[in-house]
């Protein structure tokens, strides 16, 4: 992946206008640009998976939202979520191509598998943008989080985590799913740092990003190293983090003796395990700002605004099948027990009051969350 924008670690973007990160607004005077649609669109947007709370409960809203408030509300969506399965994501997006839409927004379960499908959107004159996973073919854009950046925040803040990280120290590697090309760079940022700090004693590459398969690798990590002798466990995700606690508890091992776990989503049952310190951290990822600049994005395109096209995406990506693929890439943040206030709440994901629920008060009082 190559960037003309470097991308660093924030503590919270979202306060951030994009129009002050010198992104201009899709409602802007385009200049000489002539639009070919004004307000009365369709963008077709496809989610990849419901096991992941974020794409039903923040991405998705927010997107729909946006597209509503840069249209007058004349604009609309049309939604689908394929649950996991690639070849339903395929008829999804070929019912959206028949239905002709606009413009789609597509975060696809297999990118690889989606690739003739994108083309036949292509051949029907429907652009396509790649929204959080880079799909494969001829896309027109790409919104995303700084993956590989994702990867080197979790490894580094596991290593801190150690505290004086030892090469013997055993960590076990639970990867996300082979057919997300997110989870291979994910996958290379934490190894990145990890790499002659620690010893990798399992990995993983987790099918679908199951939880319930990460619980099942998990107890078969603790069979072959030794609950005891496990110093920490890489988990690409919160959703897996859960199946591996669950398997830690299993072993017997449960409260301050679970090891330091990583996650990455900033999830409400996540952030409320960091908060009683069954979970170490998470990757917190401003959705907002990357679900608006994909809607900004969308508006932009169907309208012909080329310069604020080109502005929303001032970053370049390579895919195995095209190369210079114009892009935004959105910094991240590391959540942890001393920020959840200054992160997740402060930009309005939730409230103190979801978070520190009766099961959860002492805890939060004990970190100064109230």
């Amino acid at each position: 992946m190559r960037r003309r924008i470097a991308m660093a670690v924030v503590a919270s973007t979202l306060s951030l206008p994009l129009a002050g990160c010198g992104m201009l607004s899709a409602t802007e005077d385009a200049g000489e640009a002539t639009p070919t649609k004004t307000t009365d669109i369709t963008v077709g947007v496809l989610m990849p998976e419901k096991t992941n709370t974020r794409y039903e409960e923040f991405d998705y809203p927010i997107i729909r939202d946006k597209i509503a408030s840069l249209t007058q509300n004349k604009g609309r969506t049309e939604y689908a979520n394929a649950a996991s399965d690639p070849d339903t994501q395929v008829t999804q997006m070929e019912r959206m191509i028949d239905d002709k839409v606009d413009i789609i927004l597509l975060d696809a379960v297999d990118a690889h598998a989606i690739a003739g499908t994108v083309k036949k959107a292509k051949d029907a004159g429907i652009p396509v943008i790649a929204y959080d996973r880079l799909a494969e073919g001829p896309i027109d854009a790409y919104v995303s989080f700084d993956n590989e950046l994702v990867g080197q925040v979790q490894g580094r803040t596991l290593v801190e985590a150690l505290g004086a990280a030892d090469p013997s120290d055993k960590i076990v590697m639970m990867n996300g799913s082979p057919t997300d090309p997110n989870a291979k760079q994910f996958k290379d940022g934490a190894l990145s740092e990890l790499k002659d700090r620690v010893t990798i004693s399992a990995s993983y590459d987790t099918k679908a990003w199951s939880p319930e398969a990460a619980q099942a690798n998990m107890t078969e990590a603790i069979n072959k190293i030794g609950k005891n002798n496990i110093a920490g466990v890489y988990s690409a995700n919160d959703a897996m983090a859960g199946g591996i606690i669950k398997a830690l508890e299993a072993a017997g091992i449960s409260g301050g003796e679970l090891p330091p776990i990583t996650g990455q989503d900033a999830e409400l049952q996540a952030v409320q395990r960091i908060v009683n310190g069954e979970q170490y951290m998470s990757v917190y990822k401003p959705y907002p700002q990357m679900a608006e600049a994909a809607a900004e994005m969308a508006v932009a395109k169907v309208q012909g605004r080329d310069i604020q096209f080109d502005a929303l995406t001032r970053d370049s990506v390579d895919s195995p099948t095209d190369k210079d693929i114009p892009a935004q890439l959105v910094p991240v943040v590391a959540l942890t027990k001393s920020n959840i206030e200054g992160t997740v709440v402060a930009d309005g994901i939730y409230k103190v009051s979801d978070i520190c629920t009766a099961k959860f008060e002492t805890d939060c009082k004990a970190i100064g969350l109230k």
